[in-house]
């Protein structure tokens, strides 16, 4: 057996989670506050995967400046 296809499949499923961990907290539905922040909160609760029922909270916050006159 292949280490590599095992990593892979570990990879895999600890995505799946945080992507399931991301709909339960409602992360995924249609609003119009579509901005920076909330992409950010989006990947990093995917990639923060199973940790997330240990607590782990993660948010995003970003700035983006206006532009000049």
């Amino acid at each position: 057996m292949r280490t590599g296809s095992i990593g892979g499949v570990i990879v895999l499923i600890w995505l799946i989670l945080g992507g399931v961990a991301a709909y339960a907290r409602g992360y995924f539905t249609s609003d119009s506050d579509a901005s920076c922040a909330k992409a950010g909160t989006v990947v990093v609760t995917i990639v923060a995967g199973p940790l997330n029922w240990l607590g782990v909270n993660p948010k995003i916050s970003c700035n983006v400046p206006e532009p000049s006159k």
